[in-house]
Formats: C-alpha cells, structure tokens, sequence
C-alpha cells in the first residue's frame, strides 16, 4: 500500500469510526458506539505507525547516504 493510500484509508476510518461513534451515542446503541471508538483508534494507531515507519526510513536513508 502506497503512502499516500495509506493516509487515505486511515483518514476513511477515523471519519467513519467517528459518524458511527455519534449515531451510537445518539440513538443510544453502545455496540455501535464501541465499533465507532474501536475503528477510530485503530485508524490512529495505524498513523503513528506509519509515522515511525517513515521516521526510521529516514534516518535509515540518512546513515546511507553518509
């Protein structure tokens, strides 16, 4: 997966884990307010890793090109 589709697709997820998140509160559904929270974090999580990700490249590339 490219970067750039990578972002996407996180950023997909947390809007959508967030709509859920509210329509769950709203409608007083906890299951789905869970999901909500769960694909929300998730999509998160997957930023910092792929921030990490592109931290260690750097520095990586860094040491090679010295």
């Amino acid at each position: 997966m490219t970067d750039s589709k990578g972002k996407l697709e996180n950023a997909k997820d947390k809007i959508v884990g967030e709509v859920k998140e509210a329509a769950g509160k709203v409608t007083g559904n906890e299951e789905l307010e869970l999901k909500g929270k769960i694909q929300s974090s998730k999509a998160d999580i997957k930023g910092k890793a792929g921030e990490i990700k592109e931290g260690i490249t750097k520095k990586i590339n860094d040491v090679i090109d010295k």
